[in-house]
């Protein structure tokens, strides 16, 4: 980092790191609220994404890493396009996150780890996302196994859920994965 914007960003430990994965500097942030505003899942969140940027900047890391906030995030990006001062904050919400998993923190609501479990591993064998064996691999890590199973049929009838997979590209992405490992071995 240069010295101007080492003085920009905050003492807090976390919000470093936030800055160092994302580029994101969250001391820019003047708590004007749009991004809570406009958050189509804030409604879920314990904390509002401003008062997460907020926390963060106080340094309060316990607290951001241990919310349920960032995993809730939709990552939809209603938040950065309000957001005055430019402030990615969809991009700090990821950054949350990578760090909690990198510092082992498990997230706050178990059902999202399992999700991105089974959503990884689907993509992986199969190339793409093939919803049916996503939905068989959530229920299976989550032993929810009949929730949802009515819109899951009214979903299927509408053709909405294909029952056999496609391969396509799934040789590719396999090798995409593999590379992705490779890295990751070395850091």
């Amino acid at each position: 980092m240069t010295e101007s914007t080492t003085a920009t960003i905050s003492q807090s430990g976390l919000a470093e790191a936030v800055f160092e994965e994302s580029g994101q500097n969250v001391n820019l942030c003047y708590q004007c609220m749009k991004c809570a505003a406009g958050c189509p899942i804030s409604y879920a969140m314990d904390y509002k994404p401003a008062q997460l940027i907020h926390a963060l900047r106080l340094g309060m890391d316990d607290l951001v890493l241990n919310s349920k906030t960032m995993w809730l995030c939709a990552a939809c990006e209603t938040c950065t396009t309000r957001c005055p001062q430019e402030v990615d904050v969809a991009k700090v919400m990821d950054a949350v996150k990578i760090i909690a998993v990198r510092r082992g923190i498990k997230p706050a609501i178990r059902e999202v780890g399992c999700f991105n479990r089974a959503a990884l591993a689907n993509i992986k064998k199969m190339g793409r996302m093939y919803e049916v064996g996503m939905i068989v691999g959530l229920k299976m890590r989550t032993l929810a196994l009949f929730k949802d199973m009515k819109l899951g049929m009214k979903m299927f009838m509408k053709g909405k859920l294909k029952l056999l997979p496609s391969f396509t590209g799934a040789r590719r992405t396999w090798r995409i994965f593999q590379r992705v490992k490779t890295i990751e071995k070395k850091d």
